[in-house]
């Protein structure tokens, strides 16, 4: 939910089981699965947002293929395990406040340029300065220089001052502060290296990405397909066991489970509702279902009359969620593919807890939740109908359905589902600050730690349209602990900041955790080996082959 949003993907990215996007292929060349026999991974996928930058990709619908397109300095296996990829090394002063990095000799990009330390960091500075409003801006806001990028009158070419370049293969990076997690958080694609072509035309870039992945761009068919094939002069970490992915576009995520079905698509990473009893002894599917590290949530922005960050608009955030039976979702909705949440991270996550102070507000309290409503009510008498906006290609209805009759149930309230036909236009309207009510929202991780749950969607430093805090949350204190967390010495010192910034979020209730999905999908027949999911919810798209 895309990333990042799911964004939630998001995503935003961005959000596994919701994020999705008839399906449509071109022509029957190899290179979008056309030819029988032909060692091509078909999968499914929504229309990106924007173009294929990294930097400027917070969602799903872009952000998989982006990941297939673009090595980092370090990559994830598929429990989320870290190891250098583009980088020989990544080595820290003593207080971790600098990185130096050395990459690795004889990389290059698809069009035969080396890829150099200037690579790198004339990408990170042009994603950090926001002239060029790039949606993962925040996440280079710990690298000194960021607040003179954040400044008006920019021409979107300086640099961010705390990258310095040694030589070819060399360069450093001076931080505002600690950041014992940086080593880790460079594998997000965000963080990815740029030719040089892509500053002469960003825009043509974007339509047909110069990348140094596993993969290299063939063609993007626009709400049709975007074929991938492989990299011929790949050497990283991925052992690529097929000849490319083709995702294929679909509006309509039972379409896509038929097409699974009859062969004609190869894997999803969702189940669509109306086969999610069913899926696990499908006879014509491949199933898989795994508990998860996938967060489904909806966001109330904070700029929302009586929904603002102060007293009436958290009693009114926690009346609502308490008057959510997120068990009976799951089961009645869902079919059992879920946990209910009990924080704003993951069970997958390192320093997960389901005991924080304040989870009992994640809980069905119904006599509870009319009290903290009629308390918000004697501060100021709230008579609107709060509306409930998601994409509608994405399977999301039946449960938004059941969420809108629970409220008026348990709480009575005037509440109503507000659907949007497509990702791209749901996640727009998002962007764009154009939503009037609460908004569906989840989140993939892009790297294993708290910080990317809490930091990257929560924080001031990614509000504003800087990064994936699309409602706008903004809370000192919160900011203070994650930073202080950034610093701790050791990753048990650092869980535990982390969760005393979740307790603030318990309270505040920026979003409402919902569950975390399942890791749930189907493939098709044709698989032969190599189907399973990683880390982030998503098919094992390397190691898929039809051999």
């Amino acid at each position: 939910m895309k990333k990042k949003a799911l964004a939630f993907a998001a995503m935003a990215c961005s959000m596994a089981m919701l994020l999705s996007a008839c399906g449509g292929s071109g022509s029957g060349s190899a290179a979008n699965g056309g030819t029988a026999g032909s060692n091509i991974i078909t999968a499914y996928n929504s229309e990106p947002q924007n173009p294929l930058i990294p930097g400027n990709t917070n969602e799903t619908g872009g952000g998989k293929p982006v990941d297939l397109l673009f090595s980092r300095l370090v990559s994830f296996d598929k429990d989320g395990k870290a190891s250098n990829e583009v980088a020989e090394s990544i080595t820290p002063n003593d207080d971790a406040t600098q990185y130096t990095i050395k990459l690795k000799s004889g990389w290059k990009f698809t069009d035969g340029t080396p890829v150099t330390a200037e690579s790198f960091t004339k990408a990170w500075s042009y994603v950090a300065n926001a002239k060029n409003a790039q949606k993962c801006s925040s996440f280079f806001s710990a690298i000194a220089g960021y607040d003179d990028l954040q400044k008006d009158g920019l021409k979107g070419d300086e640099q961010l001052s705390g990258l310095k370049v040694v030589d070819d293969t060399t360069f450093t990076v001076d931080l505002n502060q600690s950041d014992s997690v940086f080593p880790i958080k460079v594998g997000y694609s965000a963080f990815a290296p740029l030719p040089e072509s892509f500053y002469k035309d960003p825009k043509a870039f974007g339509e047909k990405p110069v990348s140094n992945g596993p993969y290299k761009l063939d063609h993007w068919d626009h709400n049709k397909e975007i074929a991938l094939v492989k990299n011929p002069d790949y050497k990283g970490n991925e052992d690529v066991k097929n000849d490319g992915v083709t995702f294929k576009v679909y509006t309509d995520d039972s379409a896509a489970y038929r097409d699974i079905q009859a062969g004609n698509l190869d894997v999803m990473e969702s189940v669509p509702a109306a086969f999610t009893k069913t899926f696990k002894t499908d006879k014509k599917v491949q199933a898989y279902s795994e508990a998860g590290s996938v967060i489904q949530t909806f966001t109330v922005p904070s700029s929302l009359d009586h929904f603002k960050n102060d007293e009436e608009g958290q009693l009114r955030r926690q009346a609502i969620s308490m008057a959510i039976n997120r068990d009976q979702l799951i089961d009645k909705v869902l079919n059992g593919n879920a946990t209910a949440a009990t924080e704003f991270t993951s069970p997958k996550t390192p320093g997960y807890s389901d005991s924080l102070k304040g989870a009992d507000k994640l809980k069905l309290n119904a006599s509870k939740a009319k009290e903290l409503w009629a308390k918000a009510d004697a501060i100021s008498k709230y008579d609107g109908q709060l509306t409930f906006s998601y994409n509608a290609d994405g399977g999301a209805k039946p449960l938004y359905d059941a969420i809108v009759n629970q409220l008026k149930n348990n709480l009575g309230i005037d509440a109503a589902t507000n659907p949007i036909p497509t990702f791209q236009e749901f996640r727009d309207a998002v962007t764009n600050r154009k939503m009037t009510g609460a908004f569906r929202t989840g989140w993939k991780p892009d790297y294993p730690s708290a910080e990317n749950y809490l930091w990257q969607l929560y924080s001031t430093a990614a509000a504003d349209g800087n990064g994936s805090n699309d409602g706008d949350y903004k809370n000192p204190a919160f900011d203070d602990l994650c930073k202080q967390a950034a610093a701790a010495s050791s990753t048990d010192d650092a869980n535990k900041l982390y969760q005393q910034a979740e307790e603030i979020l318990l309270n505040d209730l920026p979003a409402i955790p919902l569950y975390y999905s399942n890791a749930s999908g189907v493939a098709s027949l044709n698989v032969k080996s190599g189907y399973a999911f990683d880390w982030q919810n998503l098919p094992t798209y390397t190691e898929m082959s039809k051999k």
